[in-house]
């Protein structure tokens, strides 16, 4: 027999209708899934807190009426209102066909968008590198490489955070962001492929126009993670685009055509309008100072993008991270503090271009080497310091890790109050909270673009007013009757007001329920 003949095996039973190539799964798809089940359990296993009530707020308006929901948390209209998002909607729709509350429906999305984050982090890698290693190396990066003080907050995807805010908005943003630059950096890339596949095929004229309401979709769903979206759309057309020939450039002038055009389309709000809103930059401040104990463990991936700048000073997560660092910097100089929230999106370049490196194949030189056990010790630092606690359940727990938060639930209140009855609270957690159970606030924790501001700090002088030590019955009466309060949700430390009946109270808080105003 030569030896340029190749040799084909006989087989049997079902591996033979596969070519006798049985399937594997890959390390990102093995890895992935051991993720996904640990991940949705530790989310399960945490009571929701923080943001969860304002989101489930709305899933409960959208199931009282689709069309034309309320307020999130106040009995006002809700026309404008930035959280009626098509993602909002789906929760909504969802809502109404199974009958379940704002609570479940935010705790079942958690699962769909890990979901969708993991399957799009693992296709944007493969665009990255083919190395079958990097996705599961960017997975661990992007989830323990951020820094030794714990940074929580919406659309950042530690893994401490992820118990918390995986059922948000943002993280599902997060993921179609992922799939988005995927497909971007795919057709930016390979023009040769654009030319073979011709108008008619994906990379055509139709692909680009799908592309487009991708990112339109992003801007609806959280306008904040767009921008980074938009930055990372940039650096990829940028930095592989070759021959911006007129029908390229067309091409992505659709793209941005499309995605401005599906997003103007909306009917719930306009999004375009919040570039101008300044009433949640306040708020965003604080995102700014606690940088370096938050994040400074991403830096780790600092030589691995110095490296690929010098390989191409037009890499595009080299331009990325550039650009996102252009942004944050501008967000602070200027007090629009919003835009630091771009910064979970901000440590990606870094952390994905440390999984790249570190995914070569071996033999590794010293360079390397060192760089990889650094990365170790990084991710293990931040595992041991932040985030275990979020994965090591407390009766395992041999140290005392930091858990994550524990908020009370308030079920026994909620089973008392009506639906959109008006509830003045001087509770942080209730304040949060009640409102995701059906009832409203008489003053909303949050701004929001559909309420004036300057209504809504009224709305909270009047409850302040209302608490005052000094308030007198007519002072409070007025207020119940501007706000058509019919309940008071308070903390143990607040004296309940003499014309209140006290109708429930929980054994863990010392929070009490009472009645006051009139039904109606």
């Amino acid at each position: 027999m030569s030896a340029g003949v190749a040799v084909r095996r006989s087989v049997r039973g079902a591996t033979a209708l596969r070519g006798g190539r049985a399937w594997r799964p890959t390390p990102y798809q093995a890895a992935g899934f051991l993720f996904f089940l640990l991940m949705s359990l530790a989310y399960w296993a945490v009571p929701l807190c923080c943001d969860a009530g304002q989101h489930a707020a709305v899933v409960e308006r959208l199931r009282a009426d689709l069309l034309n929901p309320r307020h999130p948390m106040a009995d006002l209209p809700g026309a404008g209102s930035a959280y009626y998002s098509p993602y909002a909607v789906a929760q909504g729709l969802f809502a109404r066909l199974t009958g379940l509350g704002g609570w479940e429906v935010v705790r079942l999305t958690g699962p769909v968008n890990l979901l969708v984050l993991l399957t799009g982090l693992g296709r944007f890698v493969r665009v990255l590198t083919p190395r079958p290693w990097a996705p599961v190396l960017a997975l661990g990066a992007m989830t323990l490489l951020w820094g030794t003080e714990r940074a929580w907050w919406s659309g950042y995807l530690g893994l401490m955070s992820m118990t918390g805010n995986l059922g948000y908005p943002s993280a599902c943003a997060i993921g179609l962001t992922f799939w988005a630059w995927a497909l971007t950096g795919a057709r930016a890339r390979d023009a040769r492929r654009v030319r073979y596949v011709g108008p008619s095929g994906l990379h055509g004229l139709p692909g680009y126009a799908a592309l487009g309401l991708l990112y339109g979709l992003v801007l609806l769903v959280h306008p904040i993670t767009a921008v980074a979206a938009a930055l990372g759309t940039v650096a990829l057309v940028t930095g592989w685009q070759r021959g911006w020939r007129g029908a390229v450039a067309g091409r992505w002038a659709l793209t941005g055509a499309v995605a401005a055009a599906s997003a103007a389309a909306w009917p719930y709000f306009d999004v375009f309008a919040l570039a101008g809103d300044d009433s949640v930059d306040g708020m965003h401040r604080i995102l700014y100072l606690h940088l370096p104990g938050e994040f400074w463990l991403a830096l780790l991936g600092l030589p691995a993008l110095w490296l690929r700048g010098r390989r191409s000073p037009s890499d595009p997560l080299v331009l990325m991270c550039a650009l996102d660092c252009a942004v944050v910097a501008y967000g602070w100089f200027s007090g629009h503090y919003t835009y630091g929230r771009i910064l979970g999106l901000t440590l990606v370049p870094l952390q994905f271009a440390l999984a790249v490196e570190l995914a070569a194949p071996r033999p590794w030189g010293r360079w390397r080497a060192a760089l990889g056990w650094t990365a170790t010790a990084g991710a293990l630092l931040g595992f041991l310091t932040v985030h275990a606690g979020a994965v090591v359940p407390r009766a395992l727990d041999p140290v005392g890790f930091e858990q994550p938060p524990h908020w009370p639930t308030y079920e026994w209140a909620a089973r008392h109050i009506g639906p959109g009855e008006v509830v003045i609270t001087d509770g942080y957690y209730a304040g949060h909270a009640i409102a995701g159970y059906g009832p409203n606030l008489a003053a909303p924790a949050w701004p929001d673009p559909s309420l004036d501001e300057a209504e809504r700090r009224r709305r909270v002088a009047d409850v302040e007013a209302y608490l005052a030590p000094g308030s007198t019955r007519a002072e409070r009466a007025a207020v119940v009757r501007r706000h058509h309060v019919r309940w008071l949700l308070l903390t143990r430390w607040q004296p309940v007001p003499e014309e209140a009946v006290v109708v429930a109270w929980s054994e863990r808080t010392g929070e009490v329920l009472a009645r006051v105003g009139a039904r109606g």
